[in-house]
């Protein structure tokens, strides 16, 4: 189903998808700017009118190109989130995953499970599969979750996972996105920021205000890419997301949300 704000739009979403160029790879790939504004929305279907926002962040699957089209329409960038450092039981292609690539159970997840990172050889067709799922519905870029998850020990995850490989899978998986014309973000791992900030459009962080680790992703913006924060209810008081809001001096782009990720929203506005 639609969301009831596209009825009144349907022929100029269409018109926009028909008329809308083509990606030719690289030299496609969108170039957003440091301090755009932003909404990030899973737990609820878009209803009503979109925020005013310059981009939005949305499921990759749960996500029609009907719905991206018609943002689009009112000039708003989509991100496509997908989860590329775990397997998850509810996805479509959850069967397409070998079993040698599944490690542990995620504990505070459940239904999710590690992945090996280091057999790209394996992961490959999966994941690009669904960076091509981005690319076909329109998206502008992927959000890519769990790209960090070699900070956990092998006890947690299953597998010996190092630095090098994640910077391998990450680097990897930019150049995945750039050949089909999609921007691509550094999902938390600060401590890659300066391995990553030259191959990756923007960032996405979470917690950075409350675990003070926001310094960390600042070459993002030196270099003119947005930084898409997002703070939580259960970890940071709405006063003390506002004081931080006015102390910080750079253009990162805060949002204050519930950890479901429900439509619910407070910018630094």
């Amino acid at each position: 189903m639609l969301p009831r704000w596209m009825n009144g739009m349907a022929i100029v979403a269409v018109v926009f998808a028909l008329s809308a160029p083509e990606r030719t790879g690289a030299d496609a790939v969108w170039e957003p700017s440091a301090g755009a504004t932003w909404q990030i929305q899973f737990s609820e279907p878009l209803q009503g009118d979109p925020l005013a926002v310059q981009v939005y962040d949305l499921d990759g699957f749960e996500t029609s190109a009907e719905t991206v089209a018609a943002l689009h329409a009112r000039g708003i960038r989509v991100l496509c989130y997908m989860s590329m450092g775990t397997w998850e039981d509810w996805r479509p292609d959850a069967g397409a995953y070998p079993a040698e690539v599944l490690g542990n159970a995620w504990d505070e997840r459940p239904g999710e499970r590690f992945v090996d990172i280091r057999r790209i050889d394996l992961l490959a067709p999966i994941l690009s599969a669904r960076l091509d799922l981005c690319a076909e519905k329109g998206f502008d870029a992927v959000e890519p979750d769990n790209i960090d998850i070699y900070g956990n020990d092998a006890e947690v995850t299953g597998f010996p996972l190092t630095e090098q490989d994640q910077l391998a899978f990450n680097r990897w998986l930019a150049d995945a996105a750039h050949a089909r014309g999609l921007a691509i973000g550094q999902k938390n791992a600060p401590e890659l920021t300066d391995r990553l900030v030259e191959r990756y459009d923007f960032a996405v962080t979470e917690d950075c205000l409350a675990d003070d680790w926001c310094d960390e992703v600042i070459p993002y913006l030196e270099a003119g890419k947005p930084v898409f924060a997002i703070e939580y209810t259960d970890r940071l008081a709405t006063d003390e997301f506002l004081a931080a809001c006015i102390a910080t001096t750079q253009p990162y782009s805060f949002i204050l949300k519930h950890r479901e990720l429900d439509a619910w929203r407070l910018d630094c506005g």
